[in-house]
């Protein structure tokens, strides 16, 4: 495993929607649909890897949260994610409800 990837993992954590605000009221959020692996997703956009991001967001499997998601997250604020900080930004996927 690449050392990259090792300090991704130790940065992988879970964070409820309250402290994830400050993060999107600086447009910083960034959705990655439930089949993606958040460390994958983390290694590509650290080292530039326009091919697998680019093909992402044409899938639309990462994205800007919708008003409609942030409305719902705002809602209900301790709505829990995985979350992983990727200057500047913070990937986040949707914890389902156990």
């Amino acid at each position: 495993m690449s050392d990259l990837r090792e300090q991704l993992k130790e940065n992988l954590d879970e964070a409820e929607w309250d402290w994830l605000v400050p993060h999107a009221q600086r447009d910083a959020i960034i959705v990655v649909a439930d089949g993606l692996d958040l460390l994958d997703v983390g290694e590509a956009i650290a080292t530039d890897n326009t091919n697998s991001v680019g093909n992402w967001i044409a899938e639309q499997l990462i994205a800007k949260p919708s008003p409609e998601q942030l409305g719902n997250w705002n809602t209900d604020r301790t709505k829990r994610f995985n979350a992983l900080i990727v200057e500047p930004y913070v990937l986040i996927q949707e914890k389902l409800a156990a």
